[in-house]
């Protein structure tokens, strides 16, 4: 194996970092960051639309400074930095030396989709840190399986394949040399104890995203398809599964007393409710861009080379399997995001073998780099002014640029409205980022709680029976006309700031003489997306 490129992964890592730090505090909020604190305010086992993890992770950043945006999102930061390091480790399991794992990780550092995932918080910077380290301990667990078996004179024991899993010759229990009985590998080998740390890291990473189980299982079914199976051939393997289930049990038994909300979310994202759903078209041609169009050869190079690769092609079999089974469900295009570190570090092995010392092509292959880095800082981290960002590509491109833009405008245009009412006023808006955004802001003008029919914000309750008065925020007057006798339009929502985003223009409404009591109605206001 070639040694660690340490210090060049070292300096890789740090740039990252600076730069996603750079970056953090401009433009503003995100409204699922929003939605993060409100739902760490309420914590649980799970939530109708997510696990646990990432709202418990703004509520321990909240704690410690509630006020500061770089806190909140120096887990993404951390956790795309970590995606970074560990291309250049997954090409030095593909036998890539110095300069393939420096290729490697600063190719992925210049990804759009990990730059993209680096700045905010959200599900998707932990979900691809556990997908692409739980790919990293495969790619040593299989390394290490061609030892397994092997004595301490190197001679492997004559059995069938057919015996696989049966006999003592496949077991980890009497293995010596590289594996020893206790299940740890000796130099030059991972042995099948590994397989715990697997189980562990899905496991978790199933408390932050579902979506996890996907590509696990994708790789799960490759591995049985086209091998080298023998690396099921171990106890530890279904101790993996076992503790990963335990892990994500308080989950599961949430979801289940609850009615498995978020199956019906997942369906509402598969028919277009997200304001990131893709069509079928949308989520093919995404793929080109997910790392950057000019990184498109490097990891197809990977794909190609791994599957010419007996023992690692489970892993563009598992890459087929979700490809597939994503754009058949209707799924985003970021889904299959997850993939193409691994993919970039097989690409990167061949290439910088290939440019070996010489200048100029390195130049060339670190030019198309730099030129991809720059083009996704600029498409995915708020580099340019606020003030030119409306006749930019930008807001066209990166739909979660614009929804982090005007919302302190936004809760000042509702406490506008709210200043014209008496009291006990309540609050109602038709999204989680929106109530999120009163929640953060609106304790400066003393605004009340807000409620919301949206994803977890109905399961914490409607307003109160006895308000004499709700201000509504973007729902159709038609649908309030049913529940309120008295529906005053109240202006609409302007960011001044020309920013197209989904609050832009949604009309405010003053609702008075609910035709039910609001508790009786609440069941009407419930929406998943």
């Amino acid at each position: 194996m070639p040694k660690v490129a340490g210090r060049p992964l070292f300096v890789v890592a740090v740039l990252f970092a600076a730069l996603l730090t750079a970056f953090a505090t401009r433009y503003g909020y995100h409204r699922d960051e929003l939605y993060f604190l409100a739902a760490g305010r309420h914590p649980a086992w799970s939530y109708p639309d997510q696990p646990p993890m990432t709202p418990l992770l703004a509520r321990a950043m909240s704690a410690i400074d509630a006020d500061s945006l770089l806190l909140l999102r120096l887990p993404s930061i951390s956790a795309a930095t970590f995606v970074v390091v560990a291309a250049g480790l997954m090409a030095r399991e593909l036998g890539g030396g110095r300069g393939a794992q420096v290729l490697a990780s600063v190719a992925v550092a210049s990804a759009a989709m990990v730059l993209g995932i680096g700045h905010l918080l959200s599900t998707a910077s932990f979900d691809m840190a556990a997908w692409v380290l739980v790919c990293l301990l495969v790619l040593g667990l299989l390394r290490g399986a061609q030892g397994w078996g092997v004595d301490r004179n190197g001679r492997r024991p004559e059995v069938d394949e057919s015996s696989v899993g049966r006999g003592p010759a496949a077991s980890d229990e009497g293995v010596d040399g590289r594996v020893g009985p206790d299940g740890r590998a000796g130099v030059g080998g991972w042995g099948p104890r590994w397989w715990l740390a697997v189980g562990l890291v899905v496991g978790v990473g199933l408390q932050n995203k579902v979506l996890l189980i996907f590509p696990v299982a994708a790789l799960v079914l490759a591995l049985a398809l086209v091998g080298p199976r023998k690396i099921f051939a171990t106890k530890y393997f279904p101790i993996a599964v076992g503790s990963a289930v335990l892990i994500w049990l308080p989950y599961l038994l949430w979801q289940w007393r609850n009615g498995w909300p978020q199956w019906d979310m997942s369906r509402a994202i598969a028919g277009g409710s997200s304001g990131t759903s893709d069509s079928s078209l949308t989520f093919v041609l995404s793929q080109f861009g997910l790392m950057g169009p000019l990184l498109v050869p490097l990891w197809a190079l990977g794909l190609w080379r791994l599957w010419r690769d007996p023992r690692r092609r489970a892993f563009p079999v598992a890459y087929a399997v979700l490809f597939v089974v994503f754009l058949v469900s209707g799924g985003k295009a970021y889904y299959l995001g997850g993939m193409y570190p691994i993919l970039s570090a097989a690409g990167a092995v061949p290439v910088a073998a290939r440019l070996g010392n010489r200048r100029a092509r390195r130049a060339a292959v670190g030019s198309v780099i730099a030129v991809n880095a720059t083009v996704s800082a600029l498409l995915f981290l708020p580099v340019l002014p606020i003030a030119v960002l409306k006749d930019s590509p930008v807001l066209a491109i990166n739909y979660d640029a614009g929804e982090t833009i005007g919302w302190p405008q936004f809760v000042r245009r509702i406490a506008e409205v709210r200043a014209m009412l008496g009291p006990d006023v309540a609050i109602l808006t038709d999204n989680y980022g929106e109530a999120g955004a009163i929640e953060r802001f609106g304790g400066e003008y003393g605004l009340p709680t807000p409620h919301s029919g949206h994803n977890s914000y109905w399961w914490w309750g409607p307003p109160s029976d006895t308000a004499s008065a709700v201000i509504v925020v973007g729902l159709d007057r038609d649908r309030l006309t049913g529940y309120f006798a008295e529906v005053e339009p109240a202006g609409q929502v302007d960011n001044g700031l020309g920013i197209d985003n989904d609050e832009q223009g949604q009309p405010l409404f003053i609702c008075r003489k609910p035709r039910a009591p609001l508790s009786e109605i609440w069941p009407a206001a419930k929406h998943l997306s």
